[in-house]
């Protein structure tokens, strides 16, 4: 800011000299300092609205340079990854059958001259059906289990209404209905499409199951081989299973068991992890 002094309209002439008088007559000292009344002092005000009005440009800067010209409150980044994750699913379910198919052939070009006795073939034979890479047929039961209602309210007395957390399916509730299948002595075990072999993983993220590399949503389905009524006693006598069913009775999760009947359930077509393994002795 200009004082008075140096400022066009202070003044026509030059500086002046030690003791003279300004064309206003306000004396002036050597030094040069004059009236605060004609050379305007510093005012704490206007620095305070240049600050302000500096700040509000930082933040409308920050705000474009973060959105890029998009709107930064919707959630189209998620909607991109949930469709990427889709996706992903489904090519690794193509790449599972693609794999199934070529296994197929490996075997049937073994089969034609591969030296083994017809009892090592047996032996063979059996391992695969009990590794899980072989179809089984028998008698089968399916657990469906499902999330409940989004408005689900407690139909009981005495019990609190409801969280989001207790009206979808855990991890664990899955987990609780393949341990008491294979207690109740399945010989085999589906999960929505799938094939369980020793080293799936029944895993959930959110409200989706993903197994193996794929994912799925609810209602999930749990097929068994095996003697259906064993299988229902072993459901029945699964502590974890009864704690599910108290969700099922006050809240509304989903929970149904029917006997299928005689049914086929694929053999395991994917990868498998392992590098070491032990036999079974």
């Amino acid at each position: 800011m200009s004082n008075s002094a140096d400022s066009p309209e202070a003044g026509s002439g030059t500086p002046l000299e030690d003791g003279a008088t300004d064309s206003s007559g306000t004396g002036t000292d050597a030094a040069g300092n004059g009236d605060a009344s004609s050379r305007g002092g510093f005012r704490p005000v206007r620095v305070l609205t240049v600050g302000v009005f500096a700040l509000a440009g930082l933040i409308f800067f920050t705000s474009f340079d973060t959105a890029k010209g998009t709107n930064i409150r919707t959630d189209a980044s998620l909607l991109r990854l949930s469709d990427l994750i889709q996706e992903r699913s489904h090519k690794n379910g193509q790449l599972d059958e693609s794999n199934a198919v070529l296994r197929d052939d490996v075997e049937a070009l073994a089969e034609r001259d591969d030296g083994s006795t017809d009892a090592e073939d047996a032996r063979l034979k059996a391992l695969e059906k009990n590794a899980g890479t072989q179809k089984l047929k028998g008698e089968a039961l399916t657990v469906t289990l499902d999330d409940a209602p989004p408005d689900a309210t407690a139909k009981l007395p005495g019990y609190p209404e409801p969280q989001p957390d207790y009206l979808v399916i855990h991890q664990q509730d899955l987990q609780a209905v393949v341990n008491a299948l294979w207690l109740g002595g399945a010989q085999g075990i589906k999960v929505m499409d799938q094939r369980l072999i020793s080293t799936s993983a029944v895993r959930c993220v959110g409200n989706t199951l993903i197994l193996q590399g794929r994912v799925y949503s609810p209602p999930y389905k749990i097929q068994a081989v095996g003697d259906p009524e064993k299988l229902q006693r072993a459901l029945a006598a699964s502590e974890a299973i009864q704690n599910y069913m108290v969700y099922v009775n006050v809240y509304g999760l989903g929970w149904k068991v029917t006997e299928d009947g005689p049914v086929t359930l694929p053999g395991y077509s994917g990868t498998v992890d392992l590098k070491y393994a032990k036999p079974v002795e």
